[in-house]
Formats: C-alpha cells, sequence, structure tokens
C-alpha cells in the first residue's frame, strides 16, 4: 500500500470524511427546456455525428417543469450499459434529471467510450456529448450552471477527458474506478479550473491503483495529482480517514475553489462504493455510499457565467 500509506502515516490525519455543504444560493440559468413538457419514456435517442445514439434518463421525483434541477450524466464502464449503471450507481436517488447515455461497439463487441485503447477511433463521444446536453437542456428543466459527469471505468475516464475538452459546460466530475489511458499527445488545458472528486479501490485488479505501464495507465495519485496541478491547488493534500478502510485527500486552497479530492478505498476492488448491487470484482467497501459523497461534493461547485 504503498506510497498512501507513508503518506496517511506522515501528515495529520483526523478520524472522519469532512462534512460538504450545499453551495452557497445562487441564482440558477434555467434551460429552454423550462416550463416544457419533458420526455414521458425514459430511453430517448439522438443524431449524433450520423449516428443514433441513445440513453436512459431519469427524472426526479416530483419533477417540476418550471423549476431548474441540476443535471449528471453518467457514462458506464466498458461492455455495459446506462441501464445496469444505473442500477448499482443509485446515482437516480439524488434530486436531479439524470442521463445515462450509451457508448459505441468496440471491435470487441462492447460499448466503449472514447480515450481507450479499445474505443472506436472514428467515433467522436466528445461532440455526442455537447449534442446530448443540448438536447437534455432543450427538453428538461436543468440549470446550466449545474451541470456534472461522473462515471465507472471506461465511462469515468471519459469524464476526464470532457473535463479537458468541455471545462466550460461541466461544473464538476467525479469518476470512479477510472481507466485513465494516456494515449492522446494533446495536452489537457482545461478553459477553467474543474472541481474532481476521484475514487478508486487500492486492491483494484482491473485498473490497478498503482498503474501499469504496459496498458499506459498512470498511478491513480499521479493522474489526481496532476488534477491539484491543473488547479493550481496547494500540493500537500490534507488527510483524512473513515472507519478502518478508507482514506480521503484532498487537495485545496486552488484557483476558483476548484478542490481536488481523492478517496482511497483500502483493498477495494473495480466496483462503486456503498453499492448493494454487482458493479464490479472486489470488495465493496460499506463505509460510505458513492453516490451520496458524489452528491454532496456537486452541491458544493457550480459554475458562474
Amino acid at each position: 500500500m504503498r506510497k498512501l500509506i507513508l503518506l496517511a502515516t506522515a501528515l495529520a490525519v483526523a478520524i472522519a470524511i469532512p462534512t460538504t455543504s450545499s453551495a452557497a444560493e445562487a441564482k440558477p440559468l434555467p434551460s429552454k427546456g423550462c416550463g416544457t413538457t419533458p420526455p414521458a419514456s425514459a430511453d430517448q435517442s439522438i443524431v449524433s455525428g450520423g449516428l443514433t445514439r441513445t440513453y436512459r434518463l431519469h427524472l426526479p421525483e416530483g419533477y417540476q417543469p418550471g423549476k431548474p434541477y441540476p443535471l449528471i450524466l453518467v457514462f458506464h464502464g466498458r461492455g455495459k450499459t446506462g441501464a445496469f449503471t444505473e442500477q448499482f450507481s443509485d446515482m437516480s436517488k439524488l434530486n436531479a434529471v439524470v442521463a445515462y447515455p450509451n457508448g459505441v461497439l468496440d471491435a470487441e463487441n462492447k460499448q466503449a467510450w472514447q480515450g481507450a485503447p479499445y474505443s472506436v477511433k472514428v467515433v467522436d463521444d466528445v461532440k455526442f456529448t455537447a449534442d446530448l446536453l443540448d438536447q437534455l437542456e432543450a427538453t428538461t428543466c436543468v440549470d446550466r450552471s449545474a451541470v456534472y459527469a461522473t462515471g465507472k471505468s471506461n465511462g469515468a475516464a471519459f469524464t476526464g477527458i470532457l473535463a479537458c475538452t468541455m471545462a466550460d459546460r461541466f461544473a464538476a466530475i467525479a469518476p470512479v474506478a477510472g481507466a485513465f489511458y494516456r494515449l492522446s499527445p494533446q495536452r489537457c488545458t482545461p478553459s477553467r479550473p474543474v472541481p474532481m472528486l476521484e475514487i478508486h479501490g487500492t486492491g483494484d485488479n482491473t485498473i490497478p491503483y498503482d498503474g501499469d505501464g504496459s496498458r499506459d495507465l498512470p498511478a491513480i495519485e499521479t493522474w489526481v495529482r496532476d488534477w491539484a496541478v491543473r488547479n493550481n491547488c496547494q500540493l500537500i493534500p490534507r488527510v483524512t480517514l473513515l472507519g478502518n478502510d478508507v482514506t480521503t485527500m484532498t487537495y485545496d486552497a486552488c484557483r476558483s475553489r476548484a478542490e481536488v479530492v481523492h478517496v482511497a478505498v483500502t483493498e477495494g476492488g473495480h466496483t462503486w462504493p456503498g453499492s448493494d448491487a454487482s458493479s464490479g470484482p472486489g470488495y465493496v467497501t460499506q463505509t460510505f455510499e458513492a453516490h451520496e459523497l458524489i452528491g454532496r461534493f456537486f452541491n458544493k461547485h457550480r459554475m458562474t457565467r
């Protein structure tokens, strides 16, 4: 365990993840869809890049067409679907409009997202995401200053690409068990600092916590620290512990308050913390619920325009 244990020992620790507070009250930016009748079906489609793409849409309980809600995009892992990810992630429990897009089938007939060695190179998932946001903002009532992205594995890594390329549209991201392949020669230069919460298991055998040079996968702590550098944060993280199996490293004092938080689950597998449904191989901590932690993090961060 690695650098994590050494770092946790070297720094002062507290026995709790800090409570997150809601973002200061600010006037929402209503989308064009406010006041209109939302789609009746959960399964939706959109044409992007000449392809018909699909996604699953969830509206919060008691949805009001005139009230702007946060919008969360949730990206599945390779070979999975939006509907499957909805089942184990519990993201639909949050008081938000939540969309679960589906990737395009790769050469092995598995749905995947841009940025991985197996993804379909001719598919522009960044453009698809922009088109999807346009459609969601036109058909549902969302707050354009409170748009977020999360996902697992290949889908989690794609949220990092979105933060690099679409920082003007996403207020924050929260990848879980991300497969952050370093394939692109282009540098990540977001137009604004993007707050980021990253969750990963130290016992993940699918996407190793310490990285995998043979697959060009960086160590997770290195990937997180790179975001702290991008956001001009203080580079000595504040370390806190929760229970016996969760360590949180928070990089704060960042530019534009774009904090970077890393949550490491000791011996955690390629899984979604807190899930009661199957989310992947390995140990699933029940010390915290990922969807609740992500929801609190998102609530802290809104874009100003």
